[in-house]
């Protein structure tokens, strides 16, 4: 198989969907096809990726003209829709449920796009998780930078000093990303909440962390924002858009300068007055309340969630690799969740309703 690996076109987005670890292993097999400068922002240089055995491409539009399988982090943008072609695989990151355009450039193409966030093995998300554990932490990190006065900020210092409070730091949902999100925020010494509707998980997250857990209701959450200093948004529904849980009016309770952090953008985010940032100009300012909305927060720290990236993707890569789709799925069913289009229809049921598209499931040339 001839597998490729474009470099990402999509701003300030360093990561690369291969290190030459895993292309070493893929060249053993198969063709690997490498655009240059594809992991020079996180130090690989084509030098390496030629010592492990790929071909170095020089131009984009060849990667996908001559790949079976495209490999990516990030989903395609506008100018890449024409590069895809009927019977190709493509595997990365799509969040199509925030992204009518994306969607029915890849049905138009009839390819066959498989989406890292939609990969499910028992109600875990493998291939997102490292992801949200990045985003997670990272959201503590820069939430708590444009709390400073000369980012727009209140002011505050989340961690406090001896004879002053601590921060107020409310996060919206228990799961991978608000509970790194709590672990950075427990560490550097704020009053930490976490909202979420599973008592379950809110009886793992009272025992494991020092974190308030409290029942996420309206009512519950109005009573909070005027005390909050940095609301984190870490709610996911998997392969839906995120629920606006945050009204304009919720967030003129809160006090000016107060921070509040999407992570949840890749999915059109969960407040009212979210729209989708970058690294170059990552915030801006409503209702008095300084919004960070960057939809690839984990580029940021390109190195680490390349590796961390690549972890949990490789073992399905060099699957479809080796055996081919159909094959593949047998040996990793997980990947059926994961696709979401496939010959021109619509597999995943949250994006079509997103889109109030038609859909049908995936059926494979052979039984699953």
């Amino acid at each position: 198989m001839i597998i490729g690996i474009p470099k990402e076109i999509k701003e300030q987005e360093h990561r690369v969907a291969l290190l030459p670890s895993g292309t070493y292993q893929l060249a053993k097999r198969h063709q690997v096809l490498v655009e240059t400068g594809a992991g020079v922002d996180i130090g690989m240089s084509d030098q390496d990726y030629q010592n492990a055995g790929a071909e170095i491409v020089q131009r984009h539009e060849d990667i996908f003209a001559r790949a079976d399988l495209v490999a990516k982090v990030k989903e395609p943008l506008p100018s890449e829709f024409p590069l895809l072609r009927e019977g190709q695989v493509l595997f990365t990151y799509l969040h199509l449920a925030a992204n009518r355009e994306l969607t029915q450039a890849l049905l138009d193409s009839k390819v066959t796009g498989i989406a890292y966030e939609s990969v499910e093995v028992n109600r875990r998300l493998p291939l997102l998780e490292p992801m949200s554990e990045i985003a997670g932490r990272m959201s503590v990190i820069v939430g708590g930078y444009y709390l400073a006065k000369h980012c727009g900020g209140k002011g505050v210092l989340l961690g406090g000093v001896p004879g002053v409070l601590p921060g107020k730091v409310v996060i919206l949902g228990g799961g991978t990303a608000g509970v790194n999100a709590a672990r950075m925020a427990v560490g550097l010494g704020a009053d930490v909440t976490i909202l979420e509707v599973d008592l379950e998980r809110m009886r793992f997250l009272d025992i494991t962390m020092t974190a308030s857990t409290l029942y996420s209701s309206e009512a519950n959450l109005l009573d909070l924002l005027s005390q909050t200093d940095l609301l984190i948004g870490a709610v996911l529904v998997p392969g839906a858009k995120a629920p606006k849980l945050i009204t304009r009016a919720m967030l003129k309770l809160m006090k000016p300068g107060s921070v509040f952090v999407d992570i949840a953008i890749d999915q059109g985010g969960c407040a009212e007055t979210s729209r989708a940032t970058t690294h170059t100009h990552p915030v801006f300012e409503k209702e008095g309340v300084v919004h960070y909305c960057v939809a690839n927060m984990p580029g940021a720290y390109a190195r680490t969630a390349t590796q961390a990236l690549t972890n949990a993707t490789f073992p399905y890569l060099e699957t479809m690799a080796d055996l081919g789709l159909d094959e593949a799925l047998k040996r990793r069913p997980a990947l059926l969740t994961g696709i979401n289009v496939w010959n021109g229809h619509l597999t995943n049921k949250e994006v079509a309703s997103a889109h109030d598209l038609p859909w049908q499931p995936f059926q494979p040339a052979s039984p699953v």
